[in-house]
């Protein structure tokens, strides 16, 4: 079948040939349950159009692999999808001997007190700072295969939970979708892609809100020399607001970090939208004076109507979403810097 050929009334779950659709119905039904059947049939017909469209070899290889190391790392994470997990980014060029590897083992200690995962990209450094203090059990990796060969570090080697990608685009999926938190370490160019690109995901709405931690190095003044650009360079001419510097912390040591970390899920657990709406979830209830309060400092979010108590969605009850309080309000999808401040409000009720 030529391109000219595919009708132009094929929509995302035909490939505009009736007895191909058919089958691959069939093959669909054959594999999967009524609740996947539908993403299954759209992924496979997005296949199949690529070889009706005649794409090219290369292009055809890019989105191959692209869905295998997907499908892998998705097997990798489903298990622990239940358990909070941190990313934490760093040099991988720093050596055992600095004070800021030292730090990272640290810290990947206390979360991993706390019950947490630590995810990294699974080298060594900062990387393998994280990974020794957290203990294999409670690490995972998320490597990348290099033109020189990046080992994985001695704590994640040869596990089950490790994962390696050809590509950063897909790799840098996984380490922001699977996380609850980004903590960062000095580090070099990559340390600051994960570091602007969580900021730009945050800043635009594309992440779910989670905190973003930066560990001060006394020894270097790293994180204080970056936030002096983007105070003097990106917010004096403009080209940010103030507000999205809510989206970001810095702090002295791993105490902190870990403390800024959880407070971030002190009260407030997750969140999602419903229709129109922007549905909280709550460990605990907002009382009459304090959503009187939060309606009052916040209105300027607030499209129409004001944040209100909302009863718990049919499909959260019995499951983890299942929290003993939530609201919801009419957010206006634009001020993100100003949700994380409403978050941190519904964090210090209990301060």
């Amino acid at each position: 079948m030529t391109p000219q050929a595919k009708p132009a009334s094929a929509s995302r779950s035909s490939t505009g040939d009736p007895e191909l659709d058919r089958r691959l119905q069939e093959l669909v039904n054959q594999c999967c349950t009524d609740a996947e059947r539908r993403y299954v049939q759209e992924i496979a017909v997005t296949a199949l159009r690529l070889g009706i469209d005649c794409a090219k070899r290369n292009d055809l290889k890019i989105a191959s692999t692209a869905l295998k190391e997907m499908r892998r790392a998705f097997k990798v994470f489903t298990p622990y999808r239940q358990a909070r997990k941190v990313t934490v980014f760093g040099s991988a060029r720093t050596e055992p001997s600095h004070p800021d590897h030292a730090r990272a083992v640290e810290y990947g200690r206390r979360m991993a007190d706390a019950g947490w995962m630590v995810v990294t990209g699974a080298g060594s450094g900062i990387m393998g700072a994280a990974h020794q203090g957290a203990g294999r059990n409670l690490s995972i990796g998320v490597n990348i295969k290099l033109p020189f060969e990046q080992k994985a570090n001695e704590t994640i080697r040869g596990d089950q939970k490790l994962t390696s990608f050809r590509y950063f685009f897909t790799r840098k999926l996984f380490l922001l979708k699977e996380s609850h938190a980004v903590v960062l370490f000095p580090g070099g160019f990559g340390t600051l892609d994960e570091c602007f690109e969580v900021l730009t995901l945050l800043q635009t709405g594309k992440q779910t809100p989670l905190p973003v931690v930066m560990v001060e190095s006394p020894e270097t003044g790293y994180f204080k020399e970056l936030v002096r650009f983007i105070d003097e360079r990106m917010l004096a001419n403009g080209l940010i607001s103030d507000q999205d510097r809510a989206l970001y912390r810095i702090v002295k040591d791993p105490e902190q970090t870990c403390a800024e970390v959880l407070r971030f899920y002190r009260v407030y657990h997750s969140s999602r939208y419903v229709g129109n709406k922007l549905l909280i979830r709550l460990e605990r209830e907002v009382a009459d004076d304090e959503l009187a309060s939060l309606n009052d400092r916040f209105c300027d979010i607030i499209r129409s109507g004001a944040i209100t108590r909302m009863q718990p969605l049919p499909e959260d009850v019995g499951t983890d979403l299942h929290r003993p309080g939530r609201i919801e309000l009419d957010f206006n999808r634009r001020d993100f810097g100003r949700l994380r401040q409403l978050i941190d409000a519904l964090n210090d009720l209990d301060s």
